[in-house]
């Protein structure tokens, strides 16, 4: 059993595999709430608590699809361009709206982790949870946190983001591509970006740009928060 599980292979193959089989049941079946990215997560977790096959031996592979992770960031830059008259349309409302993110994300985890009596370490590991992986990782080193809450929060939120995000942009009646693809961007990174692409052009470039932006603009505030001694 080694001989296949410690291998690059498997580690692909199954995520891969699973994220397609998902994807093909979501869609012949038209289940909104089946997410291919969180039931994936959850069902690999499943099969190597449950065979014991240790997480080194799928992160071979794993790796292997992490290290996509940065030049797919970068080809979403191509929906950026195409909507590049819309950027400049609409430039004031888009950074006024990322900056409003980005603030509501910061000041709630602030706000609740200190309502809820939570310790200093885990609120500064979880101030960074809306924005993109490698960033979010360099702020939680500026913050002095814990680089592992960092990144679960990062993937809760990116998951959950793109979960619930159709479903609160309907309630709430939000219907401008625009408005859509900046709110996902900024709350929920490239994960919940996944979920703008599917959604058209415009949002995939509105949240595109609202990644970058959103978290250059988390560094700053962190920085000001830093230089005011709050932290």
């Amino acid at each position: 059993m080694e001989n296949i599980t410690n291998t690059h292979l498997f580690g692909i193959l199954l995520t891969v595999g699973l994220f397609y089989l998902i994807t093909l049941i979501k869609h012949r079946s038209r289940q909104n709430w089946l997410n291919p990215l969180l039931l994936s997560v959850i069902i690999i977790i499943c099969i190597l608590v449950l065979t014991e096959i240790p997480f080194e031996h799928y992160m071979k592979g794993g790796s292997v699809i992490h290290a996509f992770l940065g030049p797919v960031t970068v080809v979403l830059a191509l929906p950026l361009y195409r909507q590049r008259k819309l950027l400049v349309e609409h430039k004031y409302s888009i950074v006024g709206g990322i900056l409003a993110g980005v603030a509501s994300a910061v000041l709630s985890v602030v706000g609740l982790s200190r309502l809820l009596g939570l310790n200093e370490l885990l609120e500064r590991s979880l101030i960074p949870h809306s924005v993109t992986t490698p960033i979010g990782i360099s702020v939680s080193n500026m913050l002095e946190a814990n680089e592992g809450i960092t990144i679960i929060s990062i993937i809760i939120t990116g998951i959950l983001g793109g979960s619930i995000a159709p479903v609160l942009l309907k309630l709430l009646r939000i219907k401008h591509p625009v408005a859509k693809g900046l709110s996902i961007g900024t709350s929920s990174h490239a994960l919940g970006t996944t979920k703008a692409i599917e959604m058209g052009e415009t949002e995939a470039a509105m949240s595109s740009l609202a990644i970058g932006v959103a978290a250059l603009t988390t560094v700053l505030v962190v920085i000001v928060m830093q230089t005011m001694g709050w932290y």
